[in-house]
């Protein structure tokens, strides 16, 4: 009996430890790759020091908070291009369900699919289990399948690499004007 109560205290302080680390503003930015919405790899290192990056991880394509924090980025896009930097949203979506995101929205930023929640865990965003969801895009029904579903969680990673910003409780309409107004007043 001791010996599986040791076992289960060691399993416990393992996973604690393993899924405790709280990324932190000043911390050096997790590099990642994920399948964009394209097809292509994204690969986070290729666009450290060019802009500030903004990375918004959302639990679901489709759904009604995340439309509306996608398409408001959408509708930010010129201004945060104005204030050098780049946006990217990140969720356990699959690439297919990604694309029709886009193409529903007419979302003009990369959508990165993390089916796996790989991304979110080096970024400390909790994820549950993830689902599926119904929906008609241009007049045929689609199933929108997610591996896991990420919380509601918006990073800015500075020109250097580092965490800049970090939003645990978003809004999701307000995000985009959030984090604007955070890189005009910290530039």
């Amino acid at each position: 009996m001791k010996t599986v109560f040791s076992l289960f205290v060691l399993m416990t302080w393992f996973v604690l430890t393993s899924f405790s680390q709280e990324l932190k503003i000043g911390d050096k930015a997790p590099e990642f790759q994920a399948k964009a919405d394209d097809g292509s790899t994204f690969d986070l290192k290729n666009y450290i020091g060019d802009k500030f990056i903004v990375v918004y991880f959302y639990p679901a394509a489709m759904t009604g908070g995340c439309t509306k924090q996608a398409c408001t980025y959408r509708d930010f896009k010129t201004q945060i291009n104005s204030a050098d930097a780049m946006v990217v949203g990140v969720s356990g979506d699959s690439v297919e369900g990604l694309k029709l995101f886009k193409k529903a929205n007419d979302l003009n930023f990369p959508l990165l699919s993390d089916e796996s929640g790989a991304v979110a865990q080096k970024y400390g965003v909790p994820v549950r289990d993830g689902g599926s969801i119904s929906r008609e895009v241009d007049g045929h029904d689609y199933e929108l399948v997610r591996g896991v579903t990420a919380s509601r969680w918006t990073f800015i990673i500075g020109k250097n690499g580092n965490i800049v910003y970090k939003n645990t409780e978003v809004d999701a309409a307000n995000d985009p004007k959030e984090i604007l107004d955070f890189i005009k007043n910290n530039s």
